[in-house]
């Protein structure tokens, strides 16, 4: 057997080895391209081999174990002792170029219209109307919140032009400084209303105290019965006088907390709408004194569109604004009328000690009082 060196000199290669490496070489000049694979890859085919290469890997793949792995046999390691065919042997199997995992299908799940294949894979498709719709809503919403942002901050430092009604504001501050001082007056009866109770309910128990005293003083007991009487006539007179001003605390609190809050709502939403319409109006005549171009002209049509749209959200609100103003101060001169009327009539009644005109006073504003120990009505009655 004659010994075949390598290059360096120092090591023997055995000559089954040489053979080895020489098929090898013309198993790799045989085999496919790099093209071919690919395509065969691509393509979907499962083990599209050429048959060239089939033969050449053939001999390799006889003593095979799994695919992928090296196989040795007997005690000569991984160089055979025999003939030809006990060479090394190894596995070429080609695993399939493809998996079961579909890229695209139109089968009949449902679930792949919100984008998700059968096997999990997130797939993008078409989203429902809902969600678009949302999208657009935000869209609108950050697009128009910038807008507004930046037009009050141009206000606040002077920069920004911003719509003047004067009658307008002017009303709209009257309204506000009156809803203040209709709070300080309601304030101020709660108060005299709390400090009023407190004091009937003192005479109440003073009462009480000059009505035992006189069972149990038979020397003083006419001074002490006196004494109760007075107490109770007071009691009497004071609950009256309170119901009196429950009635108009309660009335000044509808037409400062609800109604005129309501109207304030109104004015609200029409500085809102006042704001964004200058935001709008702005935009537009930045747009409109600019450089007429192709693509500028689709933005000044939409821009002229959504300050139409604000202009007439904007002057609905004025008219808006305006009637509530007139309705409000209409119902609040006639509400104070009859309001301011019951207070001063039951005042002076109760402190000039007059019982029967403080009695005609509620009969003449249609005031039930409420007794401690009354039954309620049935529901005929109510």
């Amino acid at each position: 057997m004659t010994d075949v060196r390598n290059s360096a000199g120092s090591t023997p290669i055995p000559p089954d080895d040489d053979n080895f490496e020489r098929d090898l070489q013309e198993m790799l000049e045989d085999g496919p391209s790099l093209n071919e694979v690919t395509s065969n890859v691509q393509g979907g085919t499962p083990n599209s081999v050429s048959a060239t290469f089939a033969e050449k890997v053939g001999p390799f793949s006889a003593g095979t174990s799994a695919p992928g792995t090296l196989s040795t046999s007997g005690s000569g390691g991984i160089y055979g002792s025999g003939s030809a065919g006990s060479r090394l042997t190894r596995s070429y199997t080609v695993p399939p170029a493809t998996s079961n995992v579909p890229l695209s299908s139109s089968g009949n799940s449902g679930s792949h219209s919100a984008g998700n294949s059968p096997n999990g894979d997130f797939i993008p498709k078409s989203v429902s109307l809902s969600a678009q719709s949302k999208i657009e809503t935000i869209k609108e919403w950050s697009v128009n919140t910038f807008k507004t942002t930046k037009q009050f901050i141009s206000e606040r430092f002077g920069k920004g032009s911003r719509t003047v009604d004067l009658e307008m504001e002017t009303s709209i501050e009257a309204l506000r400084d009156t809803q203040r001082k209709y709070a300080n007056i309601l304030r101020l009866a709660r108060a005299m209303s709390s400090h009023f109770y407190n004091v009937v309910q003192t005479q109440k128990a003073l009462g009480e105290g000059f009505s035992d005293l006189a069972q149990k003083s038979p020397e003083l007991q006419e001074e002490f019965i006196y004494n109760c009487e007075t107490q109770r006539t007071l009691v009497k007179n004071g609950e009256i006088l309170l119901g009196a001003l429950n009635f108009f605390i309660s009335s000044v609190n509808t037409l400062c907390h609800k109604t005129m809050e309501d109207t304030l709502l109104t004015v609200k939403n029409y500085e809102t709408a006042r704001l964004e319409y200058d935001a709008y109006r702005s935009d537009f005549e930045s747009l409109e004194t600019g450089p007429r171009e192709a693509a500028t002209q689709v933005k000044l049509q939409d821009a002229k569109r959504k300050f139409e749209e604000h202009k007439v959200k904007f002057d609905r609100l004025r008219s808006d604004v305006q009637i509530k103003l007139k309705f409000l101060d209409e119902n609040r001169i006639k509400v104070m009328h009859k309001q301011l009327l019951l207070f001063h009539n039951a005042i002076s009644a109760y402190f000039s000690g007059n019982a029967s005109a403080l009695e005609a006073t509620l009969k003449q504003f249609n005031i039930q009082l409420k007794r401690p120990n009354a039954e309620k009505p049935s529901w005929i009655e109510s």
